[in-house]
């Protein structure tokens, strides 16, 4: 009997020490190996993640400059998805919507009224270029050819009515009440010495009439666009001094995230600035 428990003892020893040496030699599994990271190295930085930012704009110059400074941002992380506007309100209207994160078509004073007029809350994100309004005629070469009860054609939204009024004024062909300033309306004009008959119309269409009326007063980008050059085809137009720079325009909940402030900041570059300068030679002015 004490032989068999000796026996049984010694049989137990073996088994042990027999699974011990099993265990020794066993090949690591798949979740130890140093090779099982997605990268297949350890300590790898993850790529950073794209962000698409849509942008509204007008064609000219907008959407070039948007386009000149796209495959910088797409270097940075930032995919630039441009669509083209050919009228002022869609453009707001979506960006305030969220089917664009940002516009850039516009001065602040538009985007104030607007803001005004739709109980929209669209914010100014950063100031890029200033577009001296002008005056365009296809039936006269000088403003002093205007004859009396000429048809003059403005734009018909607020601000840049008001901004084609004073211009006017400037020019001596009309006189507004006291202070209205860009505010003002045709029923503001308080001397009209050549009787001079006020069409409003929708901004875009400017370029359009010009052989209907005797002078039209048009923004820049839409004159641009009707291969109008202001430095030398406008009959009078604002000077750089104009306190009306484009902006890019965003809401409250996107106006400080960094795919917004990284196209600001490529918008405000040396390199924008330097195609502005040399492509539209003073038609347009760099604002930074």
């Amino acid at each position: 009997m004490k032989k068999q428990v000796v026996l049984a003892f010694l049989l137990i020893i073996a088994l042990v020490a027999f699974a011990g040496c099993g265990q020794k030699n066993a090949a690591p599994t798949p979740s130890s190996s140093p090779s099982a990271s997605p990268s297949g190295s350890q300590g790898s930085e993850p790529a950073a993640k794209e962000v698409t930012l849509k942008v509204g704009a007008s064609a000219v110059p907008h959407a070039e400059l948007l386009k000149l400074v796209q495959d910088k941002l797409k270097e940075e992380g930032v995919i630039l998805e441009i669509k083209e506007f050919t009228d002022y309100v869609q453009a707001n209207v979506q960006v305030d919507e969220k089917q664009l994160d940002v516009n850039f078509f516009q001065h602040l004073p538009y985007m104030e009224q607007f803001n005004k007029d739709k109980g929209t809350k669209l914010v100014s994100v950063g100031s890029i270029h200033v577009e001296p309004f002008g005056a365009y005629s296809h039936k006269i070469k000088s403003i002093d050819e205007l004859q009396d009860g000429a048809t003059v054609a403005i734009p018909n939204d607020p601000s840049n009515g008001g901004r084609a009024l004073v211009l006017l004024e400037e020019n001596g062909l009309i006189k507004l009440k006291d202070g209205v300033g860009i505010a003002a309306t045709a029923k503001d004009i308080v001397e009209n010495p050549k009787g001079l008959k006020i069409n409003e119309l929708e901004a875009a269409m400017l370029p359009r009439v010009l052989d209907e009326v005797d002078l039209a007063l048009i923004n820049t980008n839409y004159a641009l666009e009707a291969k109008l050059v202001p430095t030398k085809d406008a009959l009078f137009m604002e000077d750089k001094d104009s306190p009306f720079p484009n902006i890019i325009a965003a809401r409250e909940d996107n106006k400080d995230s960094e795919a917004v402030q990284k196209l600001v900041k490529a918008l405000q570059s040396p390199e924008v600035k330097a195609f502005i300068e040399e492509k539209y030679e003073g038609s347009i002015i760099p604002a930074f």
